[in-house]
Order: C-alpha cells, then structure tokens, then sequence
C-alpha cells in the first residue's frame, strides 16, 4: 500500500492500518508515503519513509508493485483531488479514500478504515454543510407536507427533516412501491413512527388533496414532486403543463388556503434560460411562487431553491454510467463539451431546508457550486475507478444533444443580482423579472392550465409564458 499525504491524517492512517488486531479481516502493508512537501522528503512516519511526491506516483507504484492507493489529505479541494487522482490512474492499483478525517483522528470506532472512491469526491468543492449563522427555529417542531416523498430529492428530504422532530411528517406520492419502500425505512428509525404519515395521492387531483390539508394543517410545505426528464417532457409537453405547473399551482394554492407558514419550490439550473419544457415549466413556477407572494391575502411565504444536477437521483448522469460500464458499455455522452454543474443529494436537501430558514418570502435561493465539470471527464474517470480503460476496455459514444438540451447550463441570468446571505455557499438572487403583475401573470396561468391543447400549441404557450426567446436557442 501507497499512502498519499504524510501529515496528520496519514500518519494516524497508516498507524491504524500497521496496527490493526490479528484478527483483522484485513491485514495491510504499508509500503511508503508520498507528499508534496519537500520538508518531508524522506522523513519516517511510524517506520515507513516517505518516498516522493504525486509524481512519482506511478514509478513507485511499478517499483514496489503496490496493489492499493490510500489517499489521506484531509480538507482537500476538489481541483487537488483531481490532480491527485491523474496519477493514481496510471497505474492498476485501486483507489482508496480515508472516508472522515475528523472521525478518525478523533478514534471514532464507527468510522470504516477506508472506502472506494465515489463521484461526489470529485466535484470542486467542499461539502456545504450548516453554518452557525442559520436559525433552525422556522422548521422545528412543524407540521411538515413533502410531495414528490418517495423522490430521490423528496425521500432524502424527509429523512433529514426527522432530525428536527416533526410533530407530523406527511410523505405525499403517487408512487406506492415508493411510498412503502420510504415509510418502512423510516419506521426502522427509534421514536418516528408516530409522526410518519404517507399519503399515496397524485398532486393535480384537488378532490383527493384538499382533505389532506384540511386534515393535517401543514405548516411547512416542500414541493419537489415534478416531472423533470427533458426528453420526455419534450414529447409529452402537455404534461409539463398538468403536473409541473398545474400541481405546484394546486399546491400552492392549497398553502394560502390552509395558512400554512412557509412554502419552498425545489427548482433547476434548467430554468434559467430554459431551452426545454420541463425547464420552461420550471420557470413558469419560479413566477408563479413570486405572483403569488405578492397578493396581500397570503400569509405563506413563499420561497424557490435552485440547483444544478443532483449526483445519484433518476435523473443523473452516475447511475447510468454505473449500469453501462457494469454491462461492458458503452457508455453513452452527448457531447465532449458538455458540461454540468453538479452537488450531492445530502447537499441539495440541505440547501432547501436552509432556504426554508432563510426565507422572507417572494424570494429565490442558489447554492454556489463551484466548478463546472466536463462530463466526458466523468465518465472517463469513473470507468478508470472501475479499473478498466476509457476507449480500450469500454468504449464512449457521443450521441448528440437531444431534444430540448443544452451542452452548458447556468445558474442565473445577467437580471438576476446576487446578493449574499449568512451563510457563505448560499446566494439569494433578486430580480424583478421574478415577476410582473402577478394578477395577469396568474390569470394566463389558470388559462393555461385549464387550456386542452395539442403538443405544439403547448409548446408555444408555455415557452410564451415562461418569457423563452421566440427562436428555439443554440443547445450551446
């Protein structure tokens, strides 16, 4: 074994790997270290030396025929991680990370001794996590409406809400394995049962979801459910229209009508500009919140959360990478220029439940990301982790962009001003075209969504609405 980093982390690393009890199921060698640092050339650390830099990696790897790469540097960005890893991927050993530096060095015995490599390690940037400046208050002890629950968004969100102890948590789907699967997870956890209550009820169906406010007085109220596939919603753009702006209609209406306190649309970098239904619609709801923010009747406030592509939900790249590599490829890119901006599924929820915090109303919340990623780069780095080669073992294809897709998304628009928030990974963005005469705003809206139109008078209507350009735009 190779380890990379010859300071704190791996020093309590590789004692920890030298030391492990006999009965261990596994037994390593630690072989040497490599660091940057030229003050530490040579040095021993628990009897082993340190052997070069990240250069050298793949030479001393053939030299002492190391089977496994552990990287231990703790607080490393996300460009040095990469950097890192070019190397690690010259050679045939595996990849290695030492999972959570602070739990290790403070001997935490629940914190695994290594794990593989995963996607989300290598986005530019650090996890976003809670700052000490958010007031948990808003969401605490509430009454809290989650639809879309079963979603890979709307599930993580109802996991993390229980740490705030609901006084009831209402899961609402029209997926029912996906409602069973959810609610028997989250029954498992101690003390939750009580307060779990799944609600198996599509969001455009007002005669089944009134009851459901009327019976439980939600306070706080997530809406993530949303048809949200480009392609798909390209074909059937009338849906886009039923479900992503006539649901969040009905929702949020729902909300005013039941008083409830605060009201956050989960929302997409796909609204920005949107060159596709489903990010027309997007945007269509980001207006709408705002217009109905304005109307001095409500007592909700009313918040939207933007954010670019979520590692690991339906709708991403990994797991579909995952399953072509598994079945020997290819595996499929639109364009070698395609990029994304992308974050973690813990972070995207976190995010949300910030902006629940945050909110004044009629306002709209982004996460900075940090750095755009290739995605042609993701692939290739996610078959080497699988030990294979890009091109040789398992080969990519470009496929072109589909209907409705864009090779570089944004976060804002040029009318959008970013204006900081207290926490330093969280923008609020202010703009008037947020919108307009929010009586007229939502009258077309009601047309629209009582409107039984073909595919392409959809299309027209709803690019109209949500303000697109009158000529579809470059997918650049």
């Amino acid at each position: 074994m190779l380890i990379v980093g010859a300071g704190e982390a791996g020093h309590i690393t590789a004692m920890r790997l030298k030391h492990r009890p006999a009965t261990a199921q596994e037994q390593y060698d630690v072989v040497g270290f490599v660091d940057d640092d030229p003050a530490k050339q040579g040095l021993y650390l628990e009897g082993t030396r340190v052997l070069g830099t990240r250069q050298d990696i793949p030479d001393l790897v053939e030299e002492h025929n190391i089977e496994l790469i552990v990287v231990a540097v703790h607080n490393i960005s996300g460009a040095e991680f990469r950097d890192i890893l070019q190397y690690c991927e010259q050679t045939r050993a595996r990849i290695n990370l030492i999972p959570d530096v602070l739990a290790l060095l403070r001997g935490r015995a629940t914190a695994p001794l290594l794990r593989e490599v995963r996607p989300e390690d290598l986005l530019g940037r650090p996890s976003v996590g809670w700052h000490e400046s958010v007031d948990v208050t808003p969401v605490t002890g509430k009454t809290v409406l989650i639809t879309g629950a079963a979603g890979s968004i709307g599930s993580e969100l109802c996991r993390q809400m229980l740490q705030y102890a609901p006084r009831k948590l209402i899961m609402v789907d029209n997926n029912e394995s996906g409602l069973h699967d959810l609610i028997t997870e989250l029954s498992a956890k101690p003390g939750v049962a009580n307060a779990l209550h799944p609600v198996l009820v599509d969001i455009t169906n007002a005669e089944m979801l009134e009851p459901v406010f009327a019976d439980h007085r939600p306070q706080l109220i997530f809406h993530s459910a949303a048809y949200k596939h480009v392609p798909m919603l390209e074909r059937y753009p009338g849906e886009a229209i039923r479900v992503n702006i006539g649901g969040t209609r009905l929702v949020a209406e729902l909300a005013c009508a039941y008083r409830a306190e605060r009201f956050v649309l989960i929302s997409t970098d796909k609204a920005v500009h949107p060159a596709s239904i489903m990010g027309a619609s997007k945007r269509i709801c980001e207006k709408m919140i705002y217009a109905l923010a304005q109307r001095c009747d409500n007592a909700t406030l009313f918040t939207a959360v933007r954010f670019g592509n979520v590692l690991g939900s339906r709708g991403s790249v990994v797991p579909t990478f995952e399953r072509q590599i598994a079945a020997g490829g290819p595996v499929t890119v639109t364009d070698p220029e395609m990029t994304r901006y992308f974050m973690t599924i813990p972070e995207a929820v976190n995010l949300v439940i910030h902006a629940a915090c945050l909110t004044q109303g009629a306002d709209l919340f982004m996460l900075r990301m940090g750095e755009v990623v290739r995605i042609v780069e993701l692939a290739e780095r996610m078959i080497r982790l699988h030990g294979l080669r890009p091109y040789i073992d398992i080969p990519i294809s470009f496929t072109g962009p589909r209907p409705g897709e864009k090779l570089h998304e944004e976060l804002f628009t040029g009318d959008e001003t970013q204006v900081p928030t207290v926490h330093p990974d969280i923008v609020q963005l202010v703009s008037v075209q947020n919108g307009n005469s929010p009586h007229d705003f939502l009258a077309e809206l009601d047309t629209l969504i009582e409107s039984a139109c073909d595919h392409e008078t959809a299309r027209r209507r709803v690019r109209e609405l949500a303000g697109c350009p009158e000529t579809e735009p470059s997918p650049h």
